[in-house]
């Protein structure tokens, strides 16, 4: 499935219950954890230790930090589906996230969405989308949530 193409409300009520594509694989390195550590000042050693997590930790090594898997959503949702004729597209809120499995570094994660719902609330288009963060290999994703966006179309 590539790029899904929405150009208005119609486009994206066809949609309604249905998948909406899924993005590719993003590798998650150590480089990449210890960057999001810097930029949060969130520096537990299960994420920025390696020698420690191996030895301490219960996974064999570090795990990305959940909101940095988190802050990924809006790069992979872009490799998902292009929105045109925007004036505004705002992040309204995110229902239901649950972390249900660790991201270990080198891992590789993908989104997977679907639209739940949508409303026209004069003019402004709200959005449910259910995502789930996949783990390459695993049964269990890295998370699960309803993101909620607001479309203002042109």
């Amino acid at each position: 499935m590539g790029l899904l193409v929405i150009n208005n409300f119609e486009d994206f009520q066809q949609y309604i219950g249905k998948e909406l594509g899924v993005s590719a694989y993003h590798k998650i390195t150590q480089e990449q954890i210890n960057l999001f550590a810097d930029a949060t000042l969130d520096h537990q050693w299960i994420h920025t230790d390696p020698d420690r997590a191996a030895k301490e930790g219960e996974f064999g090594g570090t795990i990305a930090h959940g909101y940095l898997t988190l802050s990924l959503v809006p790069y992979l949702w872009n490799q998902i589906v292009q929105v045109n004729n925007l004036r505004m597209m705002v992040n309204y809120g995110i229902e239901n996230l649950r972390y249900t499995s660790p991201v270990k570094v080198n891992d590789e994660i993908c989104m997977r969405a679907s639209l739940a719902n949508i409303s026209d609330l004069k003019g402004t288009i709200k959005t449910e989308m259910k995502v789930k963060m996949e783990i390459k290999g695993q049964k269990k994703p890295a998370l699960a949530a309803t993101l909620i966006f607001l479309y203002h179309f042109l």
